[in-house]
């Protein structure tokens, strides 16, 4: 049990680090000429969790996208952004929801800023990724899944 906090629910972020990072612009310096449409852009989100140990757990949050399609891809990233979080006093059957909805939306601010930094540092115009429904995201691959919440490994 966690002193000082009376038994209350506790959720504290130990450590955020970039684990994996590739910003990749194949068809610079053409790609970086006005363009005369917005590109397609397309994003993949994955959250993954692992036990460390004792009340302690490491949350990934995985963003991939394109910007662009085929020979006409404007850039593309992969970011692997993961925390270290505790948990005490929260009850089992919450873990796995806390896990993959309040971990990756307190993450979530952290990695954005990343990936906006790295699409201007590529040349490009400011990319702000549109905010994640952690919550809408997790209900949706508890349908696809169709079983209760388990941490994948």
């Amino acid at each position: 049990m966690a002193e000082g906090n009376g038994g209350a629910p506790l959720l504290e972020s130990l450590a955020q680090y970039v684990k994996d990072l590739s910003f990749e612009n194949p068809n610079a310096p053409r790609s970086l000429r006005p363009q005369d449409t917005p590109p397609n852009i397309s994003i993949q989100v994955n959250v993954n969790a692992k036990p460390l140990g004792g009340d302690e757990y490491e949350v990934e949050l995985v963003l991939e996208g394109t910007a662009g399609e085929g020979e006409g891809v404007l850039f593309s990233f992969e970011l692997n952004f993961a925390g270290v979080f505790r948990m005490q006093n929260i009850p089992q059957e919450h873990e796995h929801q806390v896990l993959m909805i309040e971990c990756p939306r307190l993450m979530f601010p952290f990695a954005r800023s990343i990936l906006a930094n790295a699409v201007r540092d590529g040349g490009f115009p400011p990319f702000l990724l549109q905010p994640i429904d952690f919550a809408q995201l997790y209900q949706a691959r508890m349908t696809e899944t169709n079983q209760p919440g388990k941490m994948n490994s």
